[in-house]
């Protein structure tokens, strides 16, 4: 009897503790339910990320305007420069002094460069249509990115190439005993220096574009 007494006794005192049901013949254990919090987790992810959505997409917007008005600018500075030349008014029926791009291999390399960019910048709008659609999306960002860099470097080769050449027919070398040809091929030298300012242009907009992809890179991450 003190036996049975004391163990009624040590199951009076000890503790109950609730263990998880099982299934019979399954051996499964049923699921606890989520805490009380957890929709309003839920709900301040999904503003979170409904906020940057929005802020993303203004930047896809801002880079569709930037990337239009820099085909744009590419494109002139590469048909200025091809439809540059001068012929002097005096001239005789076996001599005649004219000045054009082709001229110069400098000149003809921008031409083609500008071509280049432009039509790149032409048909990349298509994947900055992609980002205002689908602003969180990272590919069609990250392959921008990639394009505009080596774009950018492309352009500001050429337009700083074309530069020097431009420097040289204004003021000339003295050292090199080479001549300012400004002054006669006044025209020409205008024309010239007008596409190296869009093409200069053009190159600055790429950086830009440049800088808003890798922002909105980095805040994706």
């Amino acid at each position: 009897m003190d036996i049975e007494k004391a163990a009624s006794r040590r199951e009076e005192e000890e503790p109950i503790v609730q263990r998880p049901k099982l299934d019979k013949g399954k051996g499964k254990a049923h699921v606890f339910a989520p805490p009380m919090n957890y929709n309003r987790i839920m709900d301040k992810h999904k503003q979170e990320k409904v906020s940057a959505a929005g802020w993303k997409r203004g930047v896809a917007i801002f880079d569709f305007v930037l990337r239009l008005i820099a085909a744009i600018t590419a494109m002139a500075a590469a048909a200025k420069m091809a439809t540059t030349e001068e012929t002097l008014p005096f001239f005789t029926q076996f001599l005649q002094f004219q000045a054009d791009y082709t001229d110069l291999p400098t000149m003809s390399s921008f031409v083609i460069v500008n071509s280049i960019v432009g039509g790149y910048l032409t048909l990349s709008l298509p994947f900055s249509i992609v980002c205002i659609l689908r602003p969180l999306a990272v590919p069609p960002r990250l392959f921008l990115i990639i394009c505009d860099t080596a774009m950018m470097e492309l352009t500001m080769m050429a337009a700083s190439a074309s530069a020097a050449i431009v420097y040289l027919a204004h003021n000339g070398n003295s050292s090199s005993n080479w001549l300012p040809v400004c002054q006669q091929f006044g025209d020409f030298c205008q024309g010239t220096s007008g596409a190296v300012v869009a093409s200069f242009i053009a190159a600055t907009l790429l950086m830009f574009l440049v800088i808003l992809s890798a922002f909105a890179l980095k805040r994706s991450t």
